[in-house]
């Protein structure tokens, strides 16, 4: 087993933490690849102070934007020389596969490459003059930054967050999951290492493994941290709007998600089946945009979701080091025991488990956080196995009778984060794009993401926006400046 280093980054020092120790755990295996020790609450006041004294210091405070941007770049080419070592180590605490964790990877080196090049472009404005003085509108750093994500795709939810901070010209507290740090400390000492290069303040950024209920509450209380960014459950993200809500600061959610994906009859049903299996089974389903409900027009329900339970059985079950595996691990056991006992309630609520339904047999598996791949059916839009977040290889399947009858239960959910269209009538994939309530819509193909196109849920999945021009202004401020150009006194001194 590869030594994994256990110091965390606080205040741009790489230190042992004094915070409880946490194991991160392999989960194919169940051994333990490192002992990290949290960040304390101290800490994260330190991290904080730090943070905003190294925002104040000329060499980062004074830097032009295309400056700030050779920053970027040299990030984005360090992350992508290190890429297949990101990918090793994200495989290895989250399970994934090698194939998806290179991709991940290179995604992060993408999105600081693309923030550095909106940067170099992003222009402040002359506005329409209204009166004998000219007006501008102009941007500025929001302050210290609180970055909170998940464990299941850390190295890139990383990237979306810390390159538009940095780009704006802040500082930022990361705290990445509990379950998955190991990468998130790998990509900092990268940042750090590019930060020393242009002689800039490592401070402005600090990595704080720990508990959401001491580090992230800490992070998101600290009367420094001027903006939030969170990624992760609705409950969670509630709590996080509330005191964000309560200190004034703004805040961008990407919270849950029960994502419908659509096959009207006239799809090209291999192209379906594929897209449908790969939007809820890669990553293990454990990723808030999965395909998780399917809608099947009923006059092809039976013929398409037998062909595709036939394919599912067929899906390559392993360790993500292994090359062909196609459905990973997932991320820890009590995650996969999350997923058993909602099966368990579908069972209860009446489902027929048409594959899957439980872990995989065999001593390769005896072991790990499998769950085999699940296609569940025979129950109503509104049972709880439809209507809740179960992160997991699970898909529930069922019919609808019109166009109608299909929208109205694809946006009967809480939930509005994203949507698949499976058919070659484009007219009708508009028409119904239009009418689903949700952030993203794909046509004919499914979790496919670009840094340019900007990101965001609707209902209860989140709040805000990433990604895109825009995700560098969302972290700044605007202000509006005035230059008189009339010689003559204000009026009221006359």
């Amino acid at each position: 087993m590869p030594h994994h280093p256990t110091d965390i980054l606080i205040a741009g020092q790489w230190r042992r933490g004094a915070g409880e120790p946490v194991d991160t755990v392999d989960p194919a295996t169940g051994r333990v690849l490192a002992s990290i020790n949290s960040a304390s609450a101290e800490e994260v006041a330190e991290a904080a102070e730090a943070a905003a004294r190294a925002m104040a210091e000329p060499a980062w405070r004074d830097l032009l934007p295309h400056e700030r941007a050779r920053v970027l770049h040299r990030i984005a080419e360090l992350t992508e020389q290190a890429a297949d070592e990101l990918s090793a180590l994200q495989t290895a605490d989250t399970g994934k596969t090698l194939t998806e964790t290179r991709a991940l990877a290179l995604s992060a080196a993408g999105t600081f490459r693309y923030m550095a090049a909106a940067l170099e472009t992003a222009e402040d404005s002359v506005t329409p003059s209204r009166g004998p003085y000219v007006t501008m509108s102009v941007y500025e750093p929001i302050g210290v930054v609180g970055a909170i994500n998940p464990w299941n795709s850390p190295v890139a939810s990383d990237a979306q967050k810390i390159a538009p901070a940095l780009a704006a010209g802040n500082a930022v507290l990361l705290k990445p999951a509990a379950w998955t740090p190991l990468v998130s400390l790998a990509l900092a000492r990268l940042i750090t290492q590019a930060l020393d290069e242009f002689r800039l303040p490592t401070a402005l950024l600090s990595v704080l493994p720990g508990s959401g209920r001491v580090v992230g509450d800490a992070v998101v209380r600290h009367p420094l941290v001027a903006r939030i960014g969170f990624t992760g459950g609705t409950e969670t993200g509630r709590s996080i709007a509330a005191i964000a809500a309560a200190k004034l600061i703004p805040a961008s959610l990407e919270l849950g998600g029960k994502s419908p994906t659509i096959v009207r009859a006239d799809a090209d049903i291999e192209q379906a089946l594929a897209g449908v299996m790969f939007g809820v089974f890669s990553s293990s389903g454990q990723s808030c945009i999965a395909g998780s409900r399917l809608f099947v027009a009923r006059d092809i329900y039976d013929s398409f979701v037998g062909a595709l339970v036939e394919r599912v059985r067929k899906l390559r079950v392993g360790p993500g080091t292994e090359p062909g595996t196609q459905v990973g691990p997932l991320v820890h056991h009590r995650h996969r025991d999350s997923v058993a006992a909602y099966v368990d309630l579908a069972r209860s609520e009446g489902a027929r488990v048409l594959c899957g339904g439980s872990a995989p047999e065999g001593e390769r598996y005896q072991d790990g956080a499998y769950y085999l791949p699940t296609v569940l059916d025979g129950l109503p839009n509104t049972s709880r196995t439809c209507q809740e977040e179960i992160f997991g290889p699970v898909l529930v399947a069922l019919p609808y009778d019109d166009e109608d009858d299909l929208v109205r239960q694809a946006n009967d959910s809480v939930y509005g984060l994203a949507c698949g269209i499976w058919t070659r009538d484009l007219r009708a994939a508009g028409r119904i794009a239009r009418r689903i309530e949700a952030g993203t819509v794909w046509i004919n193909t499914y979790k496919q993401f670009s840094a340019s196109t900007p990101f965001s849920g609707w209902k209860e999945s989140g709040l805000g926006t990433e990604k895109g021009r825009d995700a560098i202004r969302a972290y700044q401020r605007q202000k509006s400046l005035y230059w008189g150009t009339s010689d003559l006194p204000l009026p009221w001194a006359n």
